[in-house]
């Protein structure tokens, strides 16, 4: 009985970690799509007793854009191209050697290779070609007119229908490649989260000699493994929060501090940044020596000095083109981090993305403190002292 129930469970696949939300987000999309792209197409569509309006697989298709968003063989180049591309080959195969079961396995064998070669593999393209192959005389007499009717306006309906569910739902669709890590010092060095650990070319090394498709895009994966690696660094170092290794008694500036008190207060203070609050004490900018800087136009280091002070002058009149407070020149909409933030979370914003200082906020959105990369750097040094 034990070997019976072990052998059925390795049948089954792993349990799925999405969430009820997700689901249901999933098989509304379905949904949508499926009764815009068939009430559209019979609208627009001849109407005629024996003819299609709404294939089969598009519900297959359904499934991978809204369960699978992400996946390659969901963008919408796979699906119209798959989908098109499939219907042609078992068109073809139909009108050159006929319509037996044989020659179906072949239209769909020869679906697969064409759509490896054309970067458009999508798996309902498959019953595409074995639809037009075994799909009777109707679709027979329709020849190449098929793929195109009803077959490429029902890939198109779908495509758009996903297009705007997904990124409305918030998922992002066409899942384009992410760029690489840019080094934010524009030199040739990887990023600092990458120098240890994996690398991007190793997991091109990996997935050459696993030599499968995989149903989940190359940023994605490597993105997986970066956040594996951060929560085992986490579990290895303890959890530390931003709440217990911030600065809270921290110079701040409004939107309107004049921009000679802000940069005095910087300078006595021996900063290098300012958050910027409003009246409630919520977060609204951030306002650094590097925003001082590139706005007076510090392109000529012989007159640095005198720019700067030109610069800081208040001019006096009321109107001006003159940036004259801290909200002017300030960083809106800044990154920010909670006090239950873990540390670990802030490294790649640091390390990668060149955050120099990251404010924290409380419960209720309001400013509690600061944290900069010299905290951090402290933290991580006492905690790996600790397990010594």
């Amino acid at each position: 009985m034990k070997s019976l129930s072990t052998l059925w469970a390795a049948f089954l696949p792993a349990a799925s970690h999405t969430s009820f939300r997700e689901r249901a987000r999933a098989c509304s999309g379905a949904i949508l799509a499926l009764l815009v792209t068939g009430l559209l197409s019979r609208y627009l569509l001849p109407h005629e007793p024996s003819h299609i309006f709404l294939v089969g697989p598009m519900g297959a298709s359904a499934v991978l854009l809204f369960c699978l968003p992400a996946s390659p063989l969901a963008q919408p180049w796979s699906v119209v191209g798959g989908n098109v591309l499939s219907g042609l080959v078992g068109a073809a195969c139909v009108r050159w050697l006929g319509d037996s079961v044989p020659i179906a396995a072949l239209a769909v064998a020869l679906a697969i290779g064409a759509m490896f070669v054309l970067r458009c593999l999508h798996p309902p393209g498959g019953a595409v070609a074995l639809t037009v192959v075994m799909g009777g005389p109707a679709l027979h007499a329709a020849g190449f007119e098929f793929p195109l009717v009803p077959v490429l306006l029902n890939s198109l309906l779908m495509v758009a229908v996903a297009v705007a569910y997904n990124n409305l739902t918030g998922r992002r669709y066409p899942h384009l490649q992410q760029p690489p890590h840019v080094n934010p010092h524009a030199t040739q060095d990887p990023v600092p989260t990458l120098r240890l650990g994996f690398k991007p070319e190793d997991l091109d090394a990996v997935l050459k000699q696993y030599n499968q498709v995989l149903d989940v895009s190359r940023d994605d994966l490597e993105e997986i493994f970066l956040k594996t690696e951060m929560r085992a660094y986490q579990r290895r170092f303890g959890v530390i929060a931003c709440g217990d290794i911030m600065s809270k008694d921290v110079a701040t500036a409004e939107f309107g501090t004049p921009l000679d008190e802000a940069w005095s207060a910087m300078r006595a203070h021996k900063v290098a940044a300012l958050p910027v609050l409003n009246r409630a004490r919520r977060v609204i900018g951030m306002v650094t020596q590097g925003d001082f800087l590139s706005h007076s136009g510090l392109d000529d280091y012989h007159t640095v000095r005198q720019k700067l002070r030109r610069f800081l002058r208040r001019s006096g009149v009321t109107h001006t083109e003159k940036a004259e407070v801290v909200g002017q020149i300030m960083i809106s909409k800044p990154v920010f981090a909670t006090l239950a933030t873990p540390i670990i979370d802030l490294v790649p914003l640091m390390a990668d993305a060149g955050y120099h200082h990251i404010p924290v906020v409380d419960e209720e959105q309001r400013f509690a403190g600061i944290v900069t990369q010299s905290d951090l750097v402290a933290a991580l040094y006492e905690s790996r002292l600790a397990l010594q």
